[in-house]
């Protein structure tokens, strides 16, 4: 059986909501995540802004922005939704590993 989408969040797909929380365009999200992780995590234009345009079709973000080619985007209360319900997955990972420590 096929697992659901977004029922799981990736990597790369955690760090750009996150970095959605506020407005950013593609290269502030490049950046800030380059950053946040010190360079561990590295997200490409091509998946960025694939996963850009899919979160758009899924009412995950919005944009709120277009200069030129510069497009910024925003976080929708959906996104929020799914990156809260991940951090939480992701808790609840640490503390079964914990309990086994």
């Amino acid at each position: 059986m096929a697992r659901e989408k977004y029922k799981t969040l990736t990597e790369q797909m955690f760090y750009i909501l996150m970095c959605l929380k506020t407005e950013n365009c593609g290269i502030d999200i490049m950046e800030k995540v380059a950053d946040m992780t010190d360079g561990r995590v590295d997200i490409g234009p091509g998946t960025l802004y694939a996963l850009l345009s899919d979160f758009v079709k899924q009412g995950i973000i919005i944009e709120t922005a277009v200069e030129g080619r510069k497009r910024s985007y925003i976080i929708t209360a959906k996104g929020r939704n799914m990156l809260e319900e991940e951090y939480k997955r992701l808790k609840t990972l640490v503390t079964d590993y914990e309990k086994l420590n």
